[in-house]
């Protein structure tokens, strides 16, 4: 039998952000307080960050940029695709 991912809202994911930030609380700590899977602070600190202006969540600029490098990478195979054909 398979386990089921959970689905975090981008408001959870912005709160959890909100508190892990804060220094008298550990990841091991807000994952206990929150039931999340050990590490996803981490991991969403590495894809989010919270828009200063608005407080929303956006994808950070590694993130970002990772997901550019794929859509070039696959512009590039496609024209290399019709060169070569």
């Amino acid at each position: 039998m398979g386990r089921k991912n959970k689905h975090y809202t981008q408001e959870f994911k912005r709160d959890a952000l909100v508190m892990s930030s804060r220094s008298d609380i550990s990841d091991a700590q807000l994952e206990r307080d929150l039931g999340i899977t050990s590490g996803l602070p981490s991991k969403w600190r590495k894809r989010y960050r919270i828009e200063e202006n608005s407080g929303e969540l956006k994808h950070s600029q590694e993130c970002e940029a990772e997901a550019e490098i794929r859509r070039l990478k696959r512009e590039l195979a496609i024209a290399q695709k019709n060169v070569t054909s």
